[in-house]
Formats: structure tokens, sequence, C-alpha cells
């Protein structure tokens, strides 16, 4: 009651204004966020964001109990975020998951012949731990193509997987957006079905109608809508 009660205050303001906290992914912060955020202090600066980096699980928990304001989240094909009651859901975008092999000639001649998922069923592979979403898809991308992966490295930073993998040390599955702003240094080979990675926003049912979370909301959804994923 309190939060509508404010978010009613805001509306007859002419200036938006006042601070929301938002809980980003790591690709999400890296690719979307600072672009939404120069976009904001443009239109809006008297708009206080803080933006923190956050596990989208947890994310989801701690903007439901009052934590956060607002999340930007993901979650893979078959492996839905949870569903958390007072929590609005708005998509953000889609990007194609693909499997990152290192350049032509980098190292072991194996990973010049990959061809398809299968492919790589005797090669090293860098993944994120045991407990993670993407992990758990992976794996069983890997296993419905005949495979258990040979899981060499473990990471949840993203960035670090592209490393490996541009490094010649193993294959990965990685979502479009972690390309975004970057030089391709790897080969990405597509999947079967076109496998795609879910992004959106989540934000308290009593709070959406404030003119601060609205304008972010807005921020990030015309930064991503002007993304190209590869």
């Amino acid at each position: 009651g309190l939060e509508r009660a404010e978010a009613a205050l805001h509306r007859v303001r002419a200036e938006v204004t006042g601070t929301v906290r938002v809980a980003v992914f790591q690709t999400a912060i890296l690719a979307i966020m600072p672009p939404a955020l120069r976009r904001l202090r443009a239109d809006y600066p008297a708009l206080r964001v803080e933006v923190v980096q956050y596990e989208p699980g947890a994310a989801l928990r701690e903007t439901w109990a009052r934590g956060f304001d607002l999340v930007v989240a993901e979650q893979y094909p078959g492996h839905s975020a949870v569903h958390f009651p007072g929590l609005d859901r708005q998509p953000l975008a889609r990007d194609s998951i693909t499997l990152g092999i290192p350049p032509l000639g980098s190292g072991d001649v194996r990973f010049d012949r990959v061809r398809q998922l299968s492919d790589a069923a005797e090669l090293p592979w860098v993944m994120e731990p045991i407990g993670a979403a993407t992990r758990h898809w992976a794996e069983q991308a890997c296993r419905t193509a005949g495979f258990e992966p040979d899981i060499r490295f473990e990471t949840a930073d993203l960035q670090a997987h592209l490393r490996v993998v541009e490094s010649g040390n193993a294959v990965a599955l990685l979502p479009g957006l972690v390309h975004v702003g970057a030089s391709a240094r790897l080969r990405l080979l597509a999947l079967p079905g076109d496998p795609q990675r879910t992004i959106f926003t989540a934000a308290r049912v009593s709070r959406r109608s404030h003119p601060a979370l609205a304008a972010v909301r807005e921020a990030l959804a015309a930064e991503a809508a002007e993304l190209r994923f590869a």
C-alpha cells in the first residue's frame, strides 16, 4: 500500500525523480545497462539509478523481498526462473545459444573438425558451476547429442568462457548477448532448433506504476531493441 501511494505521489510531479535499485546479471550489465544508463542520464537528470550485479534467481527473490526495485533476469529453454507472487515480468530480449569453437589453427586440430555439437564429444569444455541453470541446460544439450561433456573448466564468468575458447583451450555453449560489443575471435556454430535464452525484467506489482521505475524499464527496452545479437 505504501509503494502504491508513493507511486501515485510521484505521478503528479512534472520531473522524474527518486532512486531505482536494479539487480542485473553479468552479460546484461555489460551489454544493456551502460547505454540505458546514458539514455536515462540525458532524459532524467534528477533520477538516481543504482546497479548491482546479482545472480538472476537470487535477484528475483530479493526484488520480491524489496531488496531491489527491478531485476534484469534470464531463463534458458525449458528452465523457467522461479515465479514469486506479486512480481510482474516484462520480456526484454531473446538471444540464440550457439556453440563457441576456437579459431581455426589455434591449437588442437580436433577443434577445426567440429561441424555439429556431437563432434565436440571428445573435446574439453568450459561451463558454469554445478547448480546454475545454464550448466544444467548445457549438460542436457550435450547428453541429447549423445555424449557426456568433458568439463575441464568451471566459472560463472562468461567473459572467462570467451577467453578460454578464444585461446584454443575449450568449447562452450554461449548466449548471443555475451558477444555484443566484443570482437569476434572465435567461431560460432548454430544448434539444431535455434535454442534461445529469454531476458526479462521483473518488478513488484505495487511499484510498477512508479514513474522512475517505468523510465528505467523503458530505457532498458529501447536499448535491448537496438542490440544485434550473435
